[in-house]
């Protein structure tokens, strides 16, 4: 396939008339070609009369066709072989076998909700017959299925160039549910992006779908996914990325005349919590289990191990031997962009000059965007009193906390905000302890792990990767796994209708 620099609206390459910029070579800070040029408020305007009238047609397209569409989608995405994953190597500085798992987990979602799509449970099809005879008065004949919202906003992610951006678990779950999608890719990696939309596209065109069914605009700014969110025929929109740009474009779409649904993913420290029996049992192996989710992909995952709370004694200090022993063997990686990089020093600067804070490792940096990874402590004490310390460093950044007691750590647990996981490190002598705090650990997070840690995302039927705000804009959904399709869905009931007039899934019984 070749890169052209273009965008994907109506069925057709269109080039943008934007401002023009250019992919970054991770590695090197270098440009690469071609050049790229931004949507425009016409570009936006374009994609949504197309989304808009595909929609009606797509939505109630049979589920054996919809499935089959997104199977055709991944089948698409192979075909492209190592092209793809040579650019986003390139332009994200990943590695080769990272963006293989990438490729592999995003090709695995497509076919995970056909699956889904064909099963026909996401509809919830509900009948409860008329009673004629009760009494006082006579009941109505009542049905319900859930329907497509309409067409969605996808905002491509800078670390997830495949799994979460044109093709990624947001578009999936939206295209599964009956919505077309638009989707702003993500200028970090936008041969990436256009490569993957090329795949999407032809994908439209084997199926017989409506030319709106999928676009993609570029822009290396903010108007053209303001203008998405802001278009009253987007219905609802899919966002990971940082709170600043999800708060950004939950205000957008809460100001419109009609509101919509923003499900962003936007911030999360990911607590783990060692407790004193498994410290003493195996300190030096869950420092070293540690140190290896720490620098995964350079932290750059939404579910980095950004915290660690345990009760302070001789074994905490075991296992941070371990854990300060094995980073400064790992070699500096390259972040995503320069933009990412940098605000990664300033946190870990921040850090490190605070006088309630003692740094007790920091791997070195070497060429422009690549950094080491950097490990924290501070008390209890002084963790409670400063809301700035539960910030998050996106990066392999992390904070010890030592806690005076189980009631502190307690404390440390009820004053943090949502997250997406929480990791509890225990033996069979913890257990008690832990039951304590399962309760408060729900309403915590998303998701709750026991002896690992959350870099490693099954996307499966019963995955949540969501949680309580700011982890999430809406703690009730997930962005992975088969229950993401709800979001992108809602019920209607239907009464007294003649069975001419009933859709097609709704006729029998």
């Amino acid at each position: 396939m070749t890169i052209t620099g273009d965008q994907f609206i109506g069925g057709r390459s269109v080039s943008g008339a934007g401002k023009e910029f250019f992919a970054i070579e991770a590695a090197t800070g270098n440009a690469l070609e071609p050049a790229f040029h931004g949507g425009t408020g016409d570009d936006v305007e374009k994609a949504a009369a197309f989304a808009w009238e595909a929609f009606p047609v797509y939505r109630e397209t049979t589920l054996e066709k919809r499935a089959e569409f997104l199977e055709t989608i991944a089948e698409q995405i192979i075909e492209i072989g190592d092209e793809l994953i040579d650019r986003a190597t390139r332009e994200t500085g990943l590695s080769k076998s990272h963006l293989e798992r990438e490729r592999a987990r995003t090709v695995g979602q497509l076919r995970l909700f056909a699956k889904e799509v064909r099963k026909g449970d996401f509809q919830e099809l509900r009948f409860d017959p008329a009673d004629p005879g009760r009494l006082p008065v006579a009941k109505p004949d009542l049905r319900l299925r859930n329907v497509a919202l309409g067409p969605v906003a996808v905002f491509g992610s800078s670390n997830f160039p495949l799994a979460f951006s044109v093709a990624g678990g947001d578009t999936t779950s939206a295209l599964a549910a009956g919505c077309p999608v638009i989707v702003k890719a993500h200028p970090a990696h936008p041969g990436t992006s256009e490569l993957v939309g090329q795949a999407v596209q032809k994908a439209v065109e084997l199926s017989g779908l409506p030319a709106g069914t999928f676009a993609m605009l570029q822009d290396s700014g903010f108007e053209v996914g303001q203008a998405l969110v802001a278009d009253a025929r987007i219905r609802a929109v899919g966002f990971t990325g940082s709170q600043r740009g999800g708060l950004a474009l939950m205000k957008i779409a809460s100001e419109r005349k009609q509101p919509i649904p923003v499900y962003a993913e936007m911030s999360s420290i990911n607590p783990v919590v060692l407790f004193p029996n498994a410290l003493r049992n195996r300190a030096e192996e869950i420092g070293t289990a540690f140190v290896s989710s720490l620098i995964l992909g350079a932290g750059q995952f939404c579910t980095n191990p950004g915290l660690i709370l345990a009760i302070d004694d001789p074994n905490l200090d075991r296992f941070i031997a371990s854990a300060t022993s094995a980073l400064p063997a790992a070699p500096a990686q390259t972040m995503l962009t320069h933009g990412i990089c940098e605000a990664y020093k300033k946190g870990v600067a921040k850090l490190s000059g605070r006088a309630d804070v003692k740094q007790l490792s920091s791997g070195a940096s070497d060429g422009p965007l690549q950094v080491g990874a950097a490990l924290f402590e501070t008390t209890g004490t002084a963790f409670l009193s400063d809301h700035a310390l539960h910030e998050e460093v996106f990066g392999a950044s992390s904070l010890i906390v030592r806690c005076e007691d189980e009631k502190e750590l307690h404390r440390v647990l009820v004053a943090l905000e949502g997250q997406l996981t929480v990791s509890l490190h225990v033996d069979d002598g913890d257990l008690d302890a832990v039951r304590v705090l399962v309760p408060t650990l729900e309403l915590l997070a998303g998701r709750l792990l026991v002896n690992g840690f959350g870099t490693g995302v099954e996307v499966s039927p019963a995955m949540v990767h969501g949680g309580p705000y700011p982890a999430t804009s809406d703690g009730r959904s997930t962005s992975v796994g088969t229950l993401a399709i709800y979001r992108f869905l809602r019920p209607v009931s239907y009464q007294d209708f003649p069975s001419d007039l009933l859709p097609l899934a709704l006729r029998a019984n």
